[in-house]
This record gives C-alpha cells, sequence and structure tokens, in this order.
C-alpha cells in the first residue's frame, strides 16, 4: 500500500473529492470540497487523483492550508464555504403562481442558498478576470466594475440567508 502524503487528491467512493491534509499511523485526515473535514482509514476505498510523496512533518500546517485552497480554487466549480442562517437551515422556499390550476415549486433553502452564493462567486470571478485583463482600457474597466457593482446592489435582497454580514451582497454606498 502506497502512503500518500499531506497535499494528496483523492476521490472517495462515499465523500468525493478531496485533499489529504494530516496523516496519522492508521487514518489520512481529509478535507473534502463537498463534505468537509473527515478521518478516514489508510486502506479506504479511495481512487488516487494525485500522489504526493513527502514526509508528513516537514510541511507546516500553514502550507497544507494554502495548498488546499490552490488546489481547490484549480480544481473545482465548487462555491466557497458560506454559511446560511440559522433561521432558514431545512427550509424550504415555495415559489405559488396566482393561477391555483398551476402547482407550486419548493425547493430547499440550502439548495437555493448554495445557487445564490454560486453566483456571488462567479460575479468575483469575473470582476477579477476584468480587471486583469490587458485588452480594456481603464474607462472600460471603471464602466463595467459600476455594471458589477449594481448587480450586487440588485442582490443585496438575499442578504438575510447569510449567517455572516461579512458575506452580504454590497451595492453602490449612498454618500
Amino acid at each position: 500500500m502506497q502512503l500518500l502524503g499531506i497535499g494528496s487528491r483523492i476521490d472517495h467512493n462515499e465523500y468525493g473529492k478531496g485533499v489529504v491534509t494530516n496523516v496519522t499511523a492508521k487514518h489520512y485526515w481529509v478535507t473534502f470540497m463537498e463534505n468537509g473535514l473527515e478521518t478516514i482509514d489508510l486502506d479506504s476505498d479511495f481512487e488516487i487523483i494525485e500522489a504526493v510523496e513527502d514526509e508528513v512533518d516537514t510541511i507546516s500546517f500553514s502550507e497544507v492550508e494554502q495548498s488546499l485552497i490552490s488546489i481547490l480554487r484549480r480544481w473545482s466549480d465548487a462555491s466557497s464555504l458560506i454559511p446560511i442562517a440559522d433561521k432558514w437551515k431545512g427550509g424550504n422556499l415555495i415559489l405559488e403562481p396566482k393561477d391555483s390550476n398551476l402547482s407550486t415549486k419548493e425547493i430547499p433553502m440550502a439548495t437555493f442558498f448554495h445557487k445564490i452564493v454560486m453566483v456571488r462567486d462567479r460575479i468575483r470571478v469575473m470582476e477579477q478576470k476584468i480587471n486583469s485583463t490587458k485588452n480594456l482600457d481603464d474607462q472600460e474597466k471603471v464602466d463595467l466594475q459600476q455594471y458589477i457593482t449594481r448587480i450586487y446592489g440588485s442582490l443585496t435582497t438575499f442578504n438575510v440567508l447569510f449567517k455572516s454580514q461579512s458575506d452580504h451582497f454590497v451595492g453602490e454606498r449612498s454618500k
């Protein structure tokens, strides 16, 4: 059996894709994109995506954390882990049409919240790409940035869903 080092990427049959963040005599500590930190047996059933063969104690936790962030950004379309406000956990969003002959649509609040977070993350990526492109002059970048600010402003209604105020959408601030 090959012993994986910290930073190795795996695809676990139950937890999905993740990165080894610690190794003990019996377990791997793996941070999974969908399931967070889990401890799995060294002989668990998983596929090795990328093996890192390194001394376990030669890498600091900070280096592992930075590697993990880099790997997740590079290989994932996953959103950052943003907590939903406690009052919405387990709730449902119900869309009821005016016409009573039509059926209602019920969406788990967690699913809806995840979509909002994905929209926010993709707007942020678009913003970064606009700011780093060489094909636009400064005025064009400013103009596009103003549209993005207005988009954020249009999404402030959804701030009620976020647990932390630091995760809120922020539009144009009044002067």
